[in-house]
């Protein structure tokens, strides 16, 4: 058996080489697949159902993928759609590639296949003690479902139910990234361990090449072993570089959950072929002894301004560190006074962040610093936007002319780059769930519409 792989790109709407996406087209491959979001960005795709690409960028890719998949006749899997593979984010591609479909004269079968969970049902799964914390995951209670937005993640079987039901193009919303590209070997009855290792290489497309790029991988899937090519000129793979990837979003490079069991890469070696390609044997997998899905939420927790500024007096740098806290007392005074009681100072939010001085960090940089200037980065939480910007209107002004005991009169201590100051950033999310449903079957948490083009 020999399978051939395309993974043209980390991210559809990431971009990718057209050239070389040639090159993986020319090569015959029997499916394309493509990772289209992640929670790598933070929640607020998730909460908001906005896509972090836009939607040029997305229509670029996904118009270069379509046309390929029309002229090798083979299926094209991308997950995750809209960034956070919410229901809205699957509508929207699935609209992206209806244009296209209708610009290009292609035609296919649609699958749609859609992640969204409905607070009843998380709700009786939370009664029923099968919503399972994952390592370091919040405390949550049953109310946290109908705060928020929910998606499960899916593995393979609601992909290869798509594929058996003669869809040409699926679209699906949350998924395991390497899902897509185990779906059809899976079924082909290809190796699970070399499959499994085969997916987890490819998943973020040339990730895994020297340099690192957005651009493709084509895998060539044997009984015993996967041959991993880079596509685009100038790059190269070697076994440090694949072998690498295993780490990429794992705390164990040699145990690698997934829905259906765990990927055991231990016994795993790689060798170099060529320059641009490399051989992987060994791994396995490891079959669970029962089916979960992984859950991801994100809710709304407030709004925000900010302001950005800049010092290079080295007498303001020394001493905005003690004037801040002493701030803070002043701000939650005039909150009370400028809101005439009805905001209370506790529920609103007010961090600077001084780069230069261990803002990454946040305190905890190891030797002392002694820059030059210093980036203020204010950020103000309020329950709405109209209080965050409001607040942050005197907590610009009052920063600008911040009391420095060894001058006398009045003086300047942050300058701003912008008129006015005050930057409204809009809705603010957080993650809520880092958990898992257990007892169910592998497709039972997903819906799958299909349609002819």
């Amino acid at each position: 058996m020999e399978l051939r792989i395309l993974a043209p790109t980390g991210a559809l709407g990431a971009g990718f080489d057209a050239d070389a996406f040639v090159r993986g087209v020319a090569a015959r491959p029997d499916v394309i697949a493509c990772d289209a979001g992640s929670t790598d960005s933070g929640p607020a795709a998730l909460g908001s159902g906005t896509p972090k690409l836009s939607a040029q960028a997305v229509t670029r890719d996904l118009r270069l993928l379509l046309r390929a998949r029309n002229e090798l006749g083979v299926p094209l899997i991308i997950g995750s759609c809209g960034t956070s593979g919410r229901d809205i984010g699957v509508d929207w591609v699935a609209d992206l590639a209806r244009t296209i479909a209708t610009e290009e004269n292609l035609h296919f079968k649609l699958g749609l296949i859609y992640s969204d969970q409905p607070a009843e049902r998380l709700e009786d799964f939370y009664d029923a003690g099968r919503v399972v914390p994952l390592p370091h995951a919040p405390g949550i209670d049953r109310e946290v479902f109908e705060r928020g937005h929910t998606v499960a993640m899916m593995g393979v079987e609601p992909i290869q139910e798509a594929l058996e039901d003669g869809c040409d193009v699926i679209l699906a919303g949350r998924a395991s990234d390497t899902a897509l590209f185990a779906a059809l070997p899976h079924l082909k009855g290809a190796d699970p361990g070399l499959t499994w290792h085969m997916a987890k290489t490819i998943e973020c497309g040339a990730a895994c090449a020297i340099p690192p790029s957005a651009n493709g991988l084509l895998v060539t899937l044997r009984e015993d072993h996967f041959d991993v090519t880079t596509l685009a000129t100038g790059s190269r793979l070697t076994p440090r570089s694949v072998a690498a990837h295993t780490l990429y979003e794992n705390a164990d490079p040699f145990h690698i959950a997934e829905p259906s069991g765990v990927l055991d890469t231990t016994e795993a070696t790689y060798e170099t072929v060529d320059e641009q390609t490399v051989r992987v044997r060994g791994a396995r997998y490891v079959p669970a002894d029962g089916y979960t899905n992984k859950l991801e939420g994100a809710e709304l927790v407030g709004y925000q301004t900010v302001i950005i500024g800049g010092v290079r007096d080295k007498l303001v740098i020394d001493t905005l560190p003690k004037l801040l806290p002493v701030a803070r007392h002043y701000f939650d005074a005039k909150i009370s006074d400028v809101f005439r009681g009805t905001v209370n100072p506790a529920d609103i939010d007010i961090d600077y962040r001084l780069y230069g001085a261990g803002a990454v960090l946040a305190g905890n940089e190891p030797d002392p610093l002694e820059p030059r200037e210093l980036g203020v980065l204010i950020t103000i939480t309020a329950p709405d936007q109209e209080t965050a910007h409001a607040t942050a209107t005197f907590v610009s002004h009052a920063s600008s002319h911040l009391p420095i005991p060894q001058y006398d009169g009045l003086v300047s201590t942050l300058a701003y780059p912008f008129s006015p100051p005050e930057i409204d950033r809009g809705p603010l999310y957080r993650f809520t769930l880092n958990h898992v449903v257990t007892g169910i079957t592998p497709t039972e948490l997903f819906r799958t519409t299909t349609e002819e083009l």
